[in-house]
């Protein structure tokens, strides 16, 4: 864990509290298309900026599997520590800290999502999901949100490393869309909240994809240009989280 509590290449200190998690990420693709930043503003408080990458917002598709998720000093419960996961984020920032909003989260196991739901207050929805290794060495990724009375939401798609690994330049869009060590969230009265987490930089890979069918953002509702996204590729990441913490109004 040494190798990730590593103040060198973050925007800003961690946490000097413990953290409470940690997990890894797997086969993950960063699916990002622009979007005008006030197509966004309506479903982010307004003490949230959207954050902009030389004037234009951006929002992404995620999709990857989680596993070895368990509390620190505690083992992983099998029933609990591994499933596939489904983000739709963008960018936001507070107090000189980019971070990340999600829309929504979808993933493949049930307790899990109502154990998020409750504890970091955030948009998980249960989802039915299955992801499948290509000789390309790729991903086929299928989900369907099954979640009782949320809005109908799911992903087809196919996606592949194309490049050797990378990690990205600050300054670089790259660097803006990935190198996001907090999260932000907000409850049903209004308060926000700010979670930490900790990683090494990305080992990112360009990559490619084919996507039957994303259904994802149609709530929102938010225009997707009817181009392919910008598309980055991660093997894997190992994280750890800290409890969230209230912000002033």
């Amino acid at each position: 864990m040494k190798a990730i509590l590593n103040d060198t290449y973050r925007p800003y200190p961690a946490p000097t509290a413990r953290w409470i998690m940690r997990q890894t990420w797997h086969d993950l693709c960063f699916m990002h298309w622009p979007v005008p930043a006030e197509s966004l503003r309506p479903h982010i408080p307004a003490s949230l900026e959207i954050d902009t990458f030389e004037g234009q917002a951006w929002i992404a598709v995620v999709p990857f599997r989680m596993s070895d998720i368990h509390p620190r000093g505690l083992f992983a419960v099998p029933s609990l520590s591994a499933f596939p996961e489904l983000n739709v984020r963008t960018y936001v920032i507070r107090d000189g800290r980019p971070g990340v909003w999600f829309f929504s989260l979808d993933a493949g196991n049930r307790l899990a999502v109502e154990i998020a739901r409750k504890w970091f207050m955030l948009p998980y929805f249960h989802a039915r999901m299955a992801l499948a290794a290509l000789p390309s060495h790729g991903i086929h990724y299928t989900s369907q949100r099954i979640h009782p009375n949320a809005p109908t939401a799911g992903l087809i798609a196919q996606y592949r490393p194309t490049q050797t690994p990378f990690e990205a330049t600050p300054g670089t869009l790259e660097y803006f869309l990935t190198a996001r060590y907090c999260l932000y969230t907000a409850d049903g009265a209004g308060r926000v909240y700010r979670g930490e987490i900790d990683h090494v930089p990305w080992p990112l890979q360009r990559a490619e994809a084919e996507i039957e069918r994303n259904t994802l953002c149609d709530w929102i509702p938010v225009q997707l240009p009817a181009t392919q996204p910008l598309l980055h590729f991660a093997r894997r990441l190992d994280v750890v989280v800290w409890p969230l913490q209230t912000l002033e109004p």
